[in-house]
């Protein structure tokens, strides 16, 4: 029929898309991830190897000029040397908590020395744990600063070159702040705490006071710099690079490395909200002080000293003599775990802070999907397990529409008979037999839409599940059982090593385990509960449709694999039953029947 010519077609033109964005783009990713991952040790050693003599810190605005007014610049150098060295080139202070352990750098009061304790590089637990923040003069530079700028009467102000002393506290822990102090020349003393949750935020509080004879205006800055991008390429399915929200009322602002590369980007100058720069799993963000103004940009600096950095200038606060004034900043520096991302939103008023977190579009269906998959998670202990209650509980709540569609499919080929002598009688009349195939949808009150309504509705469901898959934090190196140890990476197995016999890695192209397989013989049973088309176009599809989506998840994160599969095999018992109840006959074991029952041979 043509309704059925069309509905093949766009399953076509959509299976087509996907096999592109498949071959040329997630594959190349994919080949990058792993060279990506084969070279970390390599890279580490390399750094190991490297030697020079300073630790320069560099510009905070570089050769442009800033937002507003300039902010304090340090020694743009390009020596390089090896983390270990540089974290033994100046006075430190201990980080121990129980996320994270490192150290705050008392040049800059920087917060350049940070690890994450319950995250390790690969899915082996005796690998290096996940390195988040490293010392500026390092390859991967990465750090906080939070400054201060005022005129030349006001003194030097505390900067990138400053040196802190450590006069409260021997080690920053949840339970002890540390203090450090610093008095410039003007006669104004400030005196910084620092302290820590049991998790990831940081909140740094300055005591400013003013003990000289005239009045003193200071601004406030903050900056996140780091010297490279990831090494991993972005995918269009999550954020990756500049992100804030501009103001207490403010929408979510993103700015890929890319753009930036291009052109810096100024926000509107506001007050309330957070700028920051994320990973796919770990971000790092500042939160001003949310009572007074302040301008911020997302900028890339090439002034001898490449490097990335979102930034802020607030409007300052002026101090009379004899006067002091607090300044509060909090900074977030770990990883992005829904729970505790959603606390700082919640308990300390941050605007927005949960959007640190890449929902996506659907983030009315993806975060309560998260919730429902994180509470079988802490019922079965296993996210394999919650993704399968998962789908579950979606085809439960499905399940009117699909028992919609499921009928509308019955009912039309229950009309199949009269379909065949209306085109016998109609012949090549192709608009009477339009006419007449809608009258007799009328009488038989069948609505041929009814049956795709339901399909489209679920897509965003399934981009959803793709989304908390591949996104959160929660999904990385989660096992399910057996050989699959990371539901978030492909299944490593693949037919063309015979999964795993052989002692070569399969070509992501042609990398094939045995989840997409399962997934693909349930998606193959599936079609097989409908008549094969006669149309041998039509047909052709409906035989390779299943082969060609298997490929194509072949490169799929294992959870999602394992949802398709379930949800085919929940779909074939949820329409048997619905077939059988609108009497019309299950085609499955008659198909399979016919597919492979031998021909006769030709009789010559």
């Amino acid at each position: 029929m043509e309704k059925n010519r069309n509905y093949l077609l766009a399953i076509v033109l959509s299976v087509a898309i996907i096999a592109v964005w498949q071959i040329f783009y997630m594959n190349p990713r994919l080949e990058a991830q792993r060279a990506a991952q084969e070279a970390q040790q390599a890279k580490i050693a390399e750094q190991q190897k490297t030697t020079a003599s300073s630790d320069a810190a560099p510009a905070v605005a570089g050769a442009d000029k800033p937002v507003a007014g300039a902010l304090p610049a340090g020694a743009a150098g390009t020596e390089k040397i090896s983390r270990e060295a540089a974290l033994t080139a100046a006075p430190r202070v201990a980080i121990d908590t129980p996320d994270l352990k490192g150290s705050i750098n008392l040049v800059g009061a920087r917060l350049d020395d940070l690890e994450l304790k319950g995250y390790h590089e690969t899915v082996d637990k005796s690998s290096p744990i996940i390195t988040l923040l490293s010392p500026a003069n390092t390859k991967d530079g990465y750090f906080a600063e939070l400054g201060y700028i005022a005129d030349s009467a006001a003194g030097k102000m505390p900067g990138p070159t400053t040196e802190w002393t450590l006069s409260k506290g021997d080690k920053l822990t949840p339970t002890t702040p540390v203090e450090l102090t610093y008095t410039n020349d003007a006669g104004i003393t400030f005196v910084r705490t620092i302290s820590v949750d049991d998790h990831y935020m940081f909140t740094v509080k300055d005591k400013i006071e003013n003990a000289g004879s005239a009045p003193v205006s200071i601004a406030g800055y903050g900056r996140i710099t780091r010297n490279n991008k990831p090494d991993d390429r972005s995918t269009y399915v999550l954020h990756e690079g500049f992100l804030g929200v501009i103001g207490t009322d403010g929408s979510l602002v993103e700015e890929k490395y890319s753009a930036i590369e291009k052109e810096n980007y100024v926000n509107p100058k506001a007050t309330g909200g957070w700028i920051g720069i994320t990973d796919k799993y770990w971000a790092t963000a500042i939160v001003p002080p949310q009572t007074i103004a302040f301008d911020s940009r997302f900028s890339h600096f090439t002034d001898g000293k490449p490097r990335f950095q979102a930034d802020y200038k607030d409007d300052g606060v002026t101090i009379a003599p004899g006067q002091s004034t607090q300044v509060i900043n909090m900074v977030f520096a770990g990883a992005k775990e829904v729970p505790v991302v959603n606390s700082y939103a919640d308990n300390m008023h941050i605007t927005k802070f949960d959007k640190l977190i890449d929902w996506g579009w659907f983030y009315f269906i993806t975060k309560p999907m998260f919730a429902v998959m994180d509470f079988f998670y802490k019922f079965f202990g296993n996210f394999g397990v919650a993704i399968l209650m998962t789908t579950i509980v979606v085809k439960a709540l499905f399940f009117p529409l699909a028992s919609k569609q499921y009928a509308s499919m019955a009912n039309m080929k229950r009309m199949q008979p009269k379909m065949e002598e209306l085109k016998k009688k109609f012949g090549d009349d192709r608009m009477g037999l339009q006419q007449a195939t809608m009258q007799l949808y009328k009488e038989e009150k069948i609505n041929p839409v009814a049956g795709c309504w339901p399909v489209l509705l679920q897509i965003p469901v399934f981009f959803s599940l793709y989304k908390v898959i591949y996104v959160t934090i929660e999904m990385r190196h989660a096992p399910f059982f057996g050989w699959i140890r990371d539901l978030s990476a492909p299944d490593p197995t693949s037919f063309v090593n015979l999964f795993g016999l052989l002692p070569f890695e399969a070509p992501t192209a042609l990398h094939l385990g045995i989840w997409p397989i399962i997934m693909g013989i349930t998606m193959f049973l599936q079609m097989r509960m409908n008549p094969t088309p006669p149309d041998p176009a039509q047909k052709m599809i409906f035989t390779w449709m299943p082969v060609v989506f298997t490929f194509m998840l072949g490169s799929f994160p294992a959870g999602l694999v394992i949802y398709w599969a379930w949800n085919n095999t929940l779909s074939i018992i949820q329409q048997s039953i619905i077939m059988r109840r609108h009497g019309v006959k299950v085609e499955l074991f008659d198909n399979l029947k016919t597919l492979f029952r031998r021909k006769p041979k030709p009789a010559e």
